[in-house]
């Protein structure tokens, strides 16, 4: 039996993003066993409650990370306001309080960019809504490393500028409505 490709899933969203992640991380199945990163823009000194939210939600635990936190199957990081979370190797994440990129911090290039480094071609890469063009470079970075890019189709998202943004940096990403893109990480996962 061969090895499943893909180890990891990153997700960047912006304006939109809890109802966009409210049809895809609560359908995920308690055996996806991949890690899943979640890069959501949030004002910097508000507290999120993303992860709170989420836990309660979904059959796969969701946590906050801390610092040099060990990365395990089947959990959901949600990125902490006001830090970059960093994909340090295929087993610790680091969270970096270095410059804001496109006024955000944590930005969703910066995280992509670090899992494209460690996953390449083991990395799922996908683009939800978001009112600016953070995460189309990083996507790009996935779909240079060999990985899969996943974008939500802009006609579904409450805010079209973000994925608008990743299909015009990635050379063919996979465009697909939302309420589509759950399905699609289970069948992948499987």
């Amino acid at each position: 039996m061969r090895a499943k490709k893909y180890k990891a899933v990153i997700i960047g969203a912006s304006a939109g993003a809890l109802e966009a992640l409210s049809l895809i991380l609560p359908a995920l199945e308690r055996e996806f066993d991949m890690p899943v990163f979640v890069i959501v823009h949030v004002p910097p000194g508000k507290r999120s409650v993303l992860a709170e939210i989420f836990a309660a939600k979904c059959r796969l635990q969701a946590i906050e990370p801390e610092d040099k936190q060990p990365i395990k199957s089947g959990v959901i990081y949600f990125a902490p306001p006001n830090y970059h979370m960093l994909i340090e190797d295929k087993v610790t994440i680091a969270l970096s309080s270095d410059e804001e990129v496109l006024f955000s911090r944590p930005s969703i290039d910066v995280s992509f960019e670090s899992a494209a480094d460690v996953w390449g071609d083991e990395l799922i890469g996908v683009i939800l809504t978001g009112a600016n063009h953070d995460g189309a470079k990083g996507l790009s970075a996935v779909a240079k490393a060999g990985g899969m890019t996943i974008v939500q189709d802009p006609k579904s998202a409450y805010a079209a500028a973000m994925p608008e943004a990743a299909i015009k940096a990635c050379p063919h990403p996979l465009v697909v409505p939302l309420d589509q893109i759950a399905s699609h990480l289970s069948s992948i996962a499987s």
